[in-house]
């Protein structure tokens, strides 16, 4: 019987990359190259810090007070960020998926959300993780279960890095043309142009010198990446996202629980919504009744071996 916090953990290898995925909301716990980390690992008895590698489904972000109109009916989900009374992260959070299929270099992950206060419709979701060259590809699939169509938002938190680097050397380019300003609660109240603004990160800056919770709108990839991170040495991991996922959340936390003590580390989010979706419905999409949606993104790394 298996004991961790994060439930079975599946080893997918390829030559010499190696993912570990949870469980437990179907989270990416590590993934490495050549040795070398391009996701931030945790520990194995640990639950997922600051959301670490989790699927956010059905909806990503925050939605204010966990209040949203459906139909003019007020519904309430459950307050999961109370601190800031917010609703954060979707329903699948702390859910076990089953496995559907797995090879020695992929997996797919499936769950249910079920209809319930705040949310009063029924999918099936799945998640493949696939290795593939210089990369980890990931595969969203939901089908609408409900006979109403159902607002559905997909969101994921993977933390990268390139681990033989300090964090804070690393350098952050995200191509977006604007950036969520939000309150004391990180809450939006505006979409706004990043141009003369720190949120500029077009032509990157040192992570070292950021401190972010911040969504960014107008993702225009460069090379199919939204952001990366680059070594003084040139090596670097990217974000690669599909045409559905148009915004790009970034988080930085000095507080990180590294497997060698507490320190920088930087989440870098695809997101099909913007935050507070299903009040703004940026990004907000709806499922027919019966219908299915699939949205894709993965993270990619270059110049980790000779001739790359």
């Amino acid at each position: 019987m298996n004991h961790e916090p994060t439930g079975e953990q599946f080893v997918l290898t390829r030559g010499d990359a190696t993912a570990t995925i949870t469980e437990v909301a179907a989270a990416v716990r590590a993934f490495s190259v050549g040795g070398v980390d391009v996701v931030q690992p945790y520990a194995a008895g640990s639950t997922p810090p600051f959301a670490s590698g989790i699927i956010l489904m059905p909806w990503p972000n925050r939605v204010a007070d966990g209040r949203w109109s459906l139909d003019g009916a007020t519904q309430q989900l459950d307050l999961t960020e109370p601190a800031k009374n917010n609703a954060i992260h979707g329903l699948l959070r702390f859910t076990g998926y089953r496995v559907l299929e797995r090879t020695q270099e992929s997996i797919t992950l499936g769950a249910q959300v079920f209809p319930q206060h705040g949310y009063p419709f029924h999918l099936e979701t799945s998640v493949r993780y696939e290795l593939v060259d210089n990369g980890l590809s990931v595969t969203h699939d939901v089908r609408n279960l409900s006979e109403a169509k159902a607002p559905v938002g997909i969101g994921a938190h993977p933390f990268l890095t390139i681990g033989d680097v300090p964090t804070q050397e690393l350098v952050l380019t995200v191509h977006a043309s604007t950036y969520f300003d939000v309150d004391a609660r990180l809450l939006p109240h505006g979409e706004l142009p990043v141009d003369g603004t720190r949120y500029d990160l077009r032509a990157g800056a040192r992570v070292g010198d950021l401190d972010l919770d911040t969504a960014f709108g107008g993702v225009v990839p460069q090379d199919g990446a939204v952001a990366t991170l680059r070594a003084p040495d040139g090596r670097e991991v990217s974000l690669v996202q599909d045409e559905d996922h148009p915004y790009v959340q970034v988080f930085t936390t000095p507080i990180f629980p590294r497997l060698d003590g507490p320190g920088l580390a930087i989440a870098i989010e695809p997101m099909t919504a913007a935050p507070d979706a299903l009040n703004s419905g940026l990004g907000l999409h709806w499922v027919d009744g019966g219908d299915s949606w699939n949205v894709g993104w993965g993270i990619r790394y270059a110049g980790f071996h000779e001739g790359e």
